[in-house]
């Protein structure tokens, strides 16, 4: 028995290991690169998908799911990626006195918020690190799930909360959305010049992070 389900185990790693390798690979396809027959692979497939690991795209396709975004994006986090974010944010802070987060996919399609540096104004957001709030609902988000529009951020007024307006931008390793960068403003704070002004600031921030994951020497 224990055999049997160290084999089980085996042959469901190998096939996340190819999905997250692949880029929406069928069932067949799936199963060709780990040579198991097709019904096997379903089986596991369907326990990877249950569990968040993997999901299914619109066109039938397997890709890494939020579970195992999650898991790895706090590993990152432990690691060196809330460490290496915290100057861009320190430095956002500076320049616009408002919260800055850094936040991840969580489970469940959900924006989990891993780490703030909070604004100057003795009017701020209250820290919302370890909350997780609905993707759709969120700048952060939107941004999460690939929405991002040519100018490089999002902007939500009155999203999560009706008295906030949210502005967010993507962090990429190998191409792939991995954070967003968050300013969380109280919404009579900001106006439309303000944002024409910050969503900039956002998305060069973010992309120097993104810069900083992508070099050899980056954590």
């Amino acid at each position: 028995m224990a055999e049997s389900s160290t084999r089980t185990v085996d042959r469901a790693l190998s096939l996340l290991a190819v999905i997250c390798d692949g880029d929406g690979l069928t069932l067949s396809a799936s199963s060709r690169a780990v040579d198991l027959s097709p019904s096997t692979a379903l089986r596991l497939l369907r326990t990877l998908e249950t569990s968040g690991f993997v999901r299914r795209d619109d066109g039938g396709g397997y890709r890494p799911g939020s579970r195992l975004i999650q898991l790895g994006a706090q590993a990152l986090s432990n690691q060196s990626l809330a460490p290496h974010c915290r100057p861009v944010m320190e430095d956002l802070v500076a320049a616009t006195g408002e919260s800055v987060y850094l936040s991840v996919e969580g489970h469940t399609r959900t924006a989990l918020y891993l780490a703030i540096v909070e604004g100057t104004h003795s009017v701020r957001h209250a820290s919302w690190v370890g909350r997780t709030v609905p993707l759709e609902q969120s700048a952060a988000g939107q941004v999460l799930e690939g929405r991002t529009p040519a100018p490089g951020y999002v902007v939500v007024e009155r999203g999560i909360e009706s008295d906030v307006t949210a502005i967010a931008a993507p962090i990429r390793s190998a191409g792939r959305v991995v954070a967003a960068l968050s300013l969380v403003i109280p919404s009579y704070r900001v106006t439309a010049a303000d944002i024409d002004r910050y969503g900039p600031l956002l998305a060069a921030a973010a992309d120097r992070v993104s810069a900083g994951l992508s070099s050899p020497t980056g954590p």
